[in-house]
């Protein structure tokens, strides 16, 4: 949301500003860091913060930082697309992070990223730029190819047409070599990923399909560069997009559409 205070801004606004304050890797944020981050006036900020905190929305440390509150976390669970793929795909995940060892994450589409819903993560496995809850862009990311490929013609338009950041020196950037790679992973229904979001780090992802034949989720496996081949991991992972897909209701021959 814009930074502003004019005073025209409802009560309720000026709420989900404090609230959306809050990010993966800035979970704890004082006072001055919500004021700065919202552009609202200390007082009101102050007041609204408090507030939240009464209720359960937020919860205060010891040393005075505001956190999200239980209760806030128990409304997210409620979300009915991201608690049912996440039920339903936790055993696949399990199974494919006991066969391979290798971080496994699940991401759905929000705007122009991918959202990271469900992780199991190996000790040993690459380091990781972003948590449970964080974004991913979309252009650089195995989930996010598979998301951006199947997310229809406008999104890859507004997508490709924007500033395409170059992560690494292996992030792809030109937009004619991203739309073979998108029409590629319609084909096949997989995206890989080498070294393009973080140097070091591969991902094999492969697409979740609705009863519908919709691509509402993808799956991937993160692994260090060279440690895995994809090639090995892809049979495994592929398995357990097409297990998962079954339970949201997908059956062959439902054919797989673009939004």
């Amino acid at each position: 949301m814009p930074r502003t205070n004019e005073p025209g801004r409802s009560v309720s606004s000026r709420l989900l500003e404090v609230l959306f304050a809050f990010q993966p890797d800035q979970s704890a944020l004082s006072l001055a860091d919500l004021v700065r981050r919202t552009g609202l006036p200390h007082a009101t900020v102050r007041r609204l913060a408090m507030e939240l905190t009464d209720v359960g929305a937020l919860s205060r440390k010891n040393d005075g930082r505001f956190t999200i509150g239980l209760r806030l976390w128990q409304l997210g669970t409620l979300a009915p697309l991201t608690e049912s793929l996440r039920t339903s795909a936790q055993p696949f995940m399990e199974d494919l992070y006991t066969a391979l060892h290798q971080h496994v994450q699940l991401a759905v589409l929000e705007g122009t990223e991918a959202v990271i819903i469900e992780r199991l993560s190996a000790p040993r496995a690459p380091g990781l730029v972003s948590q449970v809850g964080g974004r991913l862009p979309l252009h650089c990311s195995g989930v996010g190819k598979v998301l951006l490929a199947h997310g229809g013609a406008e999104l890859i338009d507004r997508v490709l047409s924007g500033r395409l950041e170059r992560h690494t020196p292996r992030t792809t950037v030109d937009p004619v070599l991203l739309r073979g790679e998108l029409a590629e992973c319609r084909r096949t229904g997989t995206a890989a990923v080498r070294g393009e979001l973080t140097t070091g780090a591969d991902s094999v992802a492969t697409r979740i399909v609705d009863a519908e034949g919709a691509v509402v989720a993808a799956l991937s496996v993160v692994v260090r560069t060279d440690s895995v081949k994809h090639q090995a991991a892809l049979p495994s992972l592929i398995a357990s997009g097409l297990g998962i897909s079954r339970v949201l209701g997908w059956k062959p021959g439902i054919r797989i559409r673009d939004a």
